[in-house]
């Protein structure tokens, strides 16, 4: 199935997750909203929603999870989806904080199983993006692979 409306919707507290939502929207010919900015109508006539934000704890940012629990199911099942996060690579950070993840997890597999349960389609699992530090700045070449993620899932 050929995705002609897709939607990128993002939450960012460094802009760092805003700049993965726009590479990924220049290179999905897609439209980039930030969360406090989508309304129930955007979500229904998309046909590919792609929702990211960064990793908080282990979970989305606040923003992110109440956008979403405020989504009538309806608009959700059967839709298609993507979901991702940025976050810190396991392999560049301490034990402690490396056990934290382990535990905790990653946003966007939460994301992702959330919208499953409200019926929605999974077109891919849940990437992650990486950054450096807590506020930045993306690992070289995360931008050009936010770009190209998406590729494969129109052809």
């Amino acid at each position: 199935m050929k995705h002609k409306n897709i939607l990128v919707i993002y939450d960012s507290q460094f802009g760092n997750t805003k700049v993965i939502a726009e590479s990924i929207a220049e290179g999905a010919g897609a439209q980039c909203k930030h969360v406090a900015d989508v309304t129930h109508q955007d979500v229904e006539v998309a046909d590919l929603l792609v929702i990211g934000c960064p990793t908080q704890g282990g979970r989305a940012t606040v923003a992110i999870q109440n956008w979403i629990s405020s989504i009538p199911d309806h608009l959700i099942r059967n839709h298609h989806f993507v979901s991702f996060d940025t976050r810190f690579s396991e392999q560049k950070v301490n034990a402690a904080l490396r056990l934290l993840i382990k535990t905790f997890g990653y946003a966007g597999p939460r994301i992702s199983e959330t919208l499953q349960n409200m019926g929605g389609i999974p077109l891919l699992p849940a990437e992650g993006f990486i950054v450096l530090g807590k506020e930045g700045p993306l690992l070289d070449g995360e931008i050009d692979r936010a770009k190209n993620w998406l590729k494969n899932i129109n052809s």
